[in-house]
């Protein structure tokens, strides 16, 4: 039994490669909590989460005044375990964002070092369902570009191999983003998938109307068009349109899935394993997914997800958005627009510890070790 010795913390603030708008915000910065795990063998596992730039510096104390030293000195192996005593020593701030951060790291290098002493790749650790999963692109597609642009990406997209674009929506009017979408549906043509993204920003009255209006457009799905708490909004609207309802981004407990699938809320599941508090609540939500004949296209972080969507039955996209290219060596490997599983024993990031040491904000480098 090889128990926990050693945890490194420390947090890096990326900025994204391009300009990121959505229909309630812009994504300026990418706070990304590191958390690397040593045990007695001397073996390590590192694990991280992110912020959209707000919320760093609390995941930061809550991991290192709380979360850290609790688990300093447990058996490594007890994955399920330390993740359930985590969640109930913070019961008092779960559900929620920062707690559900902070966790997703912990338990995210806690499976890198299993896989990585099995020998194994988190993607066959996990289950093994396939090596490689197909990729749709957001990168193109945010609200302030412009038409043509958004033309342009999604046909380069498509020449790449890719099955996918996704176009934000929520313009003023609707007919602002019918026009967006109808652009790039005649030059893509009908066999390319075109996602869209609300960010939460229409109410009840409003999704359904433009749901209706974008019927024609043939989209894969409308993603978070209502804010994410209302369950009920979302079964309605389901039940108003022929168009896919996807729904996980901004979801942060496994029961909320829960609900949201039993009311027939959605049809498509994008849990993130940053948000829902790690890898073992993310597989309990794909598995939960595949008992309702529900597909897994996981939201952000394609470094790991890839794995994740390659381990599960149900994992169809991943979303194609860089990330980490700063802090890492080798990049998530891209062939005929299909993200392959990586090889390596682990979560398959290559970290770049020269470079995420750099970047690193001192203040929030801390060890804690067994006494």
């Amino acid at each position: 039994m090889a128990k926990i010795e050693k945890i490194e913390l420390r947090m890096v603030d990326l900025v994204p490669k391009v300009k990121r708008t959505d229909a309630i915000q812009s994504f300026v910065s990418q706070e990304t909590p590191i958390v690397t795990i040593t045990d007695s063998d001397g073996a390590t596992g590192t694990g991280y989460s992110y912020t959209i730039g707000t919320g760093g510096s609390s995941v930061m104390r809550l991991l290192r005044d709380h979360l850290a030293p609790r688990i300093i000195g447990q058996d490594a192996d007890r994955i399920e375990a330390i993740w359930h005593d985590l969640e109930f020593f913070t019961h008092a701030t779960t559900i929620g964002a920062i707690t559900a951060i902070a966790i997703a790291a912990i338990d995210t290098a806690l499976w890198d070092l299993r896989a990585k002493k099995q020998g194994l790749p988190l993607w066959k650790l996990a289950g093994g369902a396939r090596d490689r999963c197909p990729l749709y692109t957001t990168e193109g597609g945010w609200l302030h570009i412009e038409t043509q642009a958004l033309v342009d990406d999604a046909l380069a997209a498509q020449a790449q191999g890719f099955t996918g674009s996704k176009v934000k929506i929520g313009k003023p009017h609707g007919s602002e983003d019918l026009g967006r979408l109808e652009a790039v549906r005649k030059a893509v043509g009908p066999g390319y998938e075109i996602m869209t993204d609300a960010n939460q920003g229409f109410r009840l009255d409003e999704a359904i109307r433009r749901a209706d209006r974008l019927r024609d457009v043939d989209l894969a799905w409308i993603e978070e068009p209502l804010a994410a708490d209302d369950i009920d909004g979302h079964t309605r609207l389901s039940a108003s349109t022929a168009t896919p309802i996807a729904v996980g981004e901004s979801l942060y407990s496994i029961r909320h899935f829960r609900e949201y699938m039993q009311k027939g809320a959605c049809s498509i599941v994008q849990v993130d394993v940053g948000r829902i508090g790690g890898i073992t609540p993310w597989l309990k939500v794909a598995h939960a997914a595949e008992a309702f004949d529900i597909p897994v296209c996981p939201h952000f972080l394609m470094e790991l997800h890839v794995s994740l969507a390659c381990a599960v039955q149900n994992g169809k996209y991943v979303e194609y958005i860089p990330q980490l290219d700063e802090i890492t060596g080798a990049r998530m490997r891209i062939e005929n627009g299909h993200a392959l599983a990586p090889d390596a024993p682990g979560i398959g990031i290559d970290w770049d510890w020269d470079e995420v040491k750099r970047r690193s904000i001192p203040e929030f480098d801390t060890v804690i070790v067994k006494e």
